[in-house]
C-alpha cells in the first residue's frame, strides 16, 4: 500500500495515508465511521488499487454490497489479482444473487487462489447453497480436505464452524454440537461464537451475576435514605416531647 501512495504528491499521500489507517482501525469497532473515511480516501485517490479496495471493504462492512463490489472490481482491474475473487461473490450473495456466487465458485479464477482463498470460496459457495434451499448440497461442499485435517490454520474455527451450522440445518444435531466443539478447540482468537451455540444445544442458559449485583447496589441507597428518614422522624418526636416537658 505504502509503494502504491508513493505515486501521490508526498503531501496527497500522507492524506491518503491517514484516511486509510483509520479504515483499518475503525472497520470492526465503528464500521460506519470506517466507511465515511474511505469515502474520503476514494475522493482524494480513486487510481490507486489500495484505496479502492479499502473502500470496498468498507462498503461490505456495512453492508452497501453494489459499492463494494465495484470497488473490488475496480482493484481488480488494477492489479490482476484474484484475492478478492471470493469476497466478490459474497457481495452477490449480500445483493440477492446466490446463483451467480455459485457461478464464481466454478470459474478458473478459484484454482489461482492460494489455500485460504480456496476456504474463502468454498465457505461462500455454501452460503449460496443455503441461500437457495439446498441445505444438503451446502453440507456437502464444506467437506474437503482442509476440513478433514486436524492441523489448526487461521481459517480452521470458521470451516469447522460452518461445517457445524449446516449440519444443525438439516437436523443431524449430534454431528452439529461434535463440529462446533472441534470449532471452539481451533478458535483462538475468539472469532466465532461456537462456545455459545455448543451451550444453546446443551441447554445451557448464561445468567449474568451481575445484574443482581447491580441491583442490590440500586437498592441498598434507598433503604439508607429510609432508615434515614424514620431516624429523623424519631429524633423530630423526642425533640417535641422534650420541648412539651420543658415548657410544662
Amino acid at each position: 500500500m505504502r509503494q502504491e501512495l508513493l505515486s501521490l504528491p508526498k503531501t496527497l499521500a500522507e492524506d491518503v495515508a491517514k484516511n486509510l489507517v483509520m479504515v483499518a482501525k475503525l472497520l470492526d469497532e465503528d464500521p460506519e465511521r470506517a466507511y465515511q473515511y474511505s469515502r474520503v480516501a476514494l475522493r482524494l485517490a480513486s487510481r490507486v488499487a489500495a484505496v479502492r479496495e479499502a473502500a470496498g471493504f468498507a462498503s461490505y462492512a456495512v453492508a452497501k454490497y453494489s459499492e463494494a463490489l465495484a470497488e473490488f472490481r475496480a482493484a481488480r482491474r488494477m492489479t490482476g489479482n484474484n484475492d478478492l475473487w471470493p469476497v466478490m461473490a459474497d457481495c452477490e450473495r449480500g445483493m440477492g444473487r446466490p446463483e451467480r456466487a455459485l457461478t464464481m465458485a466454478g470459474e478458473p479464477e478459484v484454482q489461482k487462489l492460494d489455500r485460504a482463498g480456496q476456504v474463502e470460496m468454498r465457505l461462500v459457495a455454501a452460503g449460496a447453497r443455503r441461500d437457495m434451499g439446498q441445505t444438503d448440497a451446502a453440507v456437502v461442499t464444506l467437506q474437503s480436505p482442509e476440513l478433514a485435517s486436524n492441523s489448526v490454520q487461521p481459517w480452521t474455527a470458521r470451516l469447522r464452524y460452518a461445517y457445524a451450522d449446516a449440519l444443525l440445518a438439516v437436523g443431524r444435531e449430534d454431528e452439529a454440537r461434535e463440529w462446533f466443539a472441534k470449532a471452539l478447540e481451533a478458535d483462538q482468537g475468539g472469532t466465532t461464537d461456537a462456545s455459545d451455540r455448543l451451550a444453546e444445544l446443551d441447554g445451557v442458559e448464561f445468567v449474568d451475576a451481575l445484574d443482581g449485583d447491580e441491583a442490590a447496589v440500586e437498592a441498598e441507597p434507598a433503604e439508607q435514605v429510609v432508615e434515614a428518614a424514620e431516624t429523623a422522624e424519631v429524633t423530630k418526636d423526642a425533640a417535641e416531647d422534650t420541648a412539651d416537658s420543658d415548657g410544662s
